[in-house]
């Protein structure tokens, strides 16, 4: 069954948590001039007919590790059973087919270095199947991580934008260390970032003030944010692409900057590799595609060269959940 087009409310209540996933209802209603209930039978909703979920998310910087974009092209027949095996893996972000089938591409934040090796240089390599493997560290974000697409929807008035936002992360002056009660607290928040206090209390053996002081901590410190997951239907967004961009050096950023302004980006970010700038953006058509490419990125200085790739079927989106 298709999902059901958004209203503006429903925009507006998306863009609220995209700001602060775990803002109370009662201020989410505050702010947009509705009731408690309102937004909670909007939410509930959502929930329901576009699978919208608020998911907690770690910013792998502050915890001194990397993040790695991941190719994978395949013999033919196997990459939707690879795509599988990667879906179930704790350390893949996402999990999509593209270029036809026979290529699965993968965000991975291994926790180690040895992780990292055991992976891209040992099981992956040595997997029959698996044609080649090209792997891309992510460098620096233009756009994505706390910075939702969502933020770009403009469903909200710069005001309203205002009173939801939380304070800007902390500086810090070097990497975090997690603790035990850190990774409990971080492993419910990844399934639910809504979940309740209670919850979280269970899920640590802490005392209700300790989870609320750590959970400030690692809020404030950067390390944890929230992002929304949902179905892209709804918002006209059929077509997913993922451009790999050859750029001069000297015009990284002002290319990143760039795009990190087009309201089709979903994720840019300078990465290793002969494609030193990957894009995750979304459209309405083919057609519009097209446009983009070759009136927005064809127009931009220093970019030397472009594959695009669609993806055709997103495995696993920031999360595995089986019984999706």
């Amino acid at each position: 069954m298709d999902s059901p087009a958004l209203d503006p409310l429903d925009l507006q209540v998306l863009q609220a948590l995209q700001l602060d996933g775990r803002a109370p209802f009662s201020r989410i209603a505050a702010v947009l001039g509705v009731s408690d209930q309102t937004v909670a039978r909007r939410y509930r909703r959502l929930h329901n007919t576009a699978h919208v979920r608020v998911l907690g998310m770690t910013d792998e910087n502050r915890l001194g590790r990397q993040t790695w974009i991941v190719r994978l092209r395949c013999v033919p027949d196997v990459a939707e059973q690879l795509a599988d095996a990667l879906a179930k893996r704790p350390d893949t972000l996402y999990v999509s087919l593209i270029s036809g089938g026979t290529e699965v591409m993968c965000g991975m934040k291994p926790r180690s270095r040895k992780e990292r090796d055991e992976l891209l240089f040992d099981r992956l390599q040595r997997t029959r199947q698996i044609l080649t493997v090209t792997a891309h560290c992510v460098l620096h974000p233009f756009y994505g991580g706390s910075h939702g697409w969502l933020t770009k929807s403009n469903a909200l008035t710069p005001d309203q934008e205002s009173a939801l936002r939380p304070p800007a992360p902390e500086p810090l002056d070097g990497p975090v260390t997690l603790d035990a009660g850190d990774e409990a607290l971080l492993a419910v928040l990844r399934h639910d970032g809504r979940a309740t206090l209670t919850e979280l209390q269970k899920a640590t053996g802490q005392t209700e003030s300790a989870v609320k002081r750590r959970l400030e901590a690692l809020r404030s410190g950067g390390v944890l944010y929230f992002d929304v997951q949902y179905d892209h239907e709804p918002l006209g967004q059929d077509v997913s692409a993922m451009l790999w961009l050859t750029v001069l050096p000297r015009a990284l950023a002002d290319v990143g900057r760039s795009l990190a302004a087009h309201p089709e980006v979903h994720f840019a970010s300078a990465t290793t590799g002969q494609a030193n700038i990957v894009v995750a953006a979304r459209f309405r058509s083919p057609e519009q595609l097209y446009t983009y490419l070759s009136e927005k990125i064809g127009v931009l200085d220093g970019i030397q060269a472009v594959e695009t790739s669609l993806v055709l079927r997103q495995i696993k989106q920031l999360t595995y959940d089986p019984n999706r």
